[in-house]
């Protein structure tokens, strides 16, 4: 891995504000917690001065309420401290970009949206810097996710299947799609770098979902290993078999005692073709969000817990990325047996 010094953090986060369109004069605020990584910090700083922005560092109490640690897992509240801060909220709804530096961000709270409908950019980094060097987003890949969202949207029915038994159907009408491309230069716009992907959110789904060895569960930053068979009926898992991970699965809902937490919510397909699945593998729990996982070109990612179109807010979060599916919408394939295929060839 590479030794990376503070002048190539400054470096890469200037490279990353230009792509977010930050220009001379604009309002940046840094948003971090007293266990955010200082030398992101301290970068980001350096790069908004060097754009010459006008640049404030906000530091707020961490931590997170139960159910999960605020460990950089891409659930729970998150940053619940700014619930309880006027002044803290104005001040992120007067800034033109929001860079988010705080372990776990709040993408799942209802304040976030107080924030952008006041037009707020805001860009969640959580990752350690060789992840966002190696997966530093371009112009391109924003193109790209918008042309996969306009499929989805076009859509109606999301077929997901596999070779080791898969076959998801989910209805994409009403469905809300969306996309992240790990820019965020329109202004009212949320987005994470890094990440390359598009999303929907099914009002229902239906089927079978079959976990294969390899696969990835987050917020536990493990792999799958043996198989796992979850049956879906009107968008909620009603059944889960198999071994070890099937039992973990079990005892996380059982545990959870939460209904809306058995429900899928967002799914759809990576695009980020620079991302490495086996960087999990490489670094310690707490220091990485899994965005490789998450993002990984071709593959297929489901979620469980929240769906903010259907009024559900739980904390109960579930990602799971898997490989070899094969992704259609409406018959047409826009990955086949985990390989992406050229959108604008369909």
């Amino acid at each position: 891995m590479p030794n990376f010094t503070a002048a190539d953090l400054v470096e890469l986060f200037r490279k990353e504000l230009e792509l977010c369109k930050v220009t001379e004069g604009e309002e940046l605020v840094i948003l971090a917690e007293p266990s955010s990584r200082s030398e992101y910090v301290e970068a980001a700083f350096a790069a908004g001065l060097a754009l010459k922005a006008n640049v404030i560092q906000a530091t707020l109490p961490g931590g997170s309420p139960v159910p999960l640690p605020s460990s950089r897992t891409g659930s729970g509240a998150g940053l619940t401290s700014l619930d309880d801060s006027p002044l803290a909220l104005s001040l992120l709804q007067g800034a033109d970009l929001v860079l988010d530096l705080t372990n776990e961000g709040f993408i799942h709270t209802q304040t976030l949206g107080k924030i952008l409908d006041a037009g707020t950019r805001m860009l969640f980094v959580a990752d350690p810097p060789e992840v966002l060097a190696r997966n530093l987003p371009t112009p391109e890949d924003k193109a790209l996710v918008q042309a996969g969202a306009a499929l989805l949207k076009a859509g109606k029915e999301l077929r997901v299947t596999s070779p080791s038994g898969t076959e998801l159907v989910a209805d994409l009408v009403d469905s809300h799609p969306g996309f992240q491309c790990g820019i965020a230069d329109d202004p009212g716009r949320w987005d994470h770098w890094p990440s390359t992907m598009v999303l929907a959110w099914p009002k229902t789904s239906h089927g079978r979902i079959v976990l294969a060895p390899g696969d990835i569960l987050l917020p536990f930053k493990t792999y799958v290993r043996d198989e796992v068979t979850l049956t879906i009926e009107d968008g909620r898992i009603a059944d889960i078999a198999g071994g070890g991970d099937a039992r973990m699965l079990q005892l996380f809902f059982e545990d959870a005692n939460d209904e809306e937490a058995r429900f899928l919510s967002h799914m759809g397909w990576g695009l980020m073709t620079r991302a490495d699945w086996f960087s999990m593998a490489l670094y310690d729990r707490e220091s990485l969000m899994g965005m490789d996982a998450r993002g990984l070109a071709g593959n297929f990612l489901f979620s469980t817990g929240p769906h903010p179109f259907m009024n559900r807010h739980t904390y109960n979060h579930l990602d799971i990325p898997m490989r070899g599916c094969t992704v259609e919408i409406d018959g047409r394939a826009v990955v086949d047996h985990g390989r992406l295929l050229d959108l604008g060839n369909l």
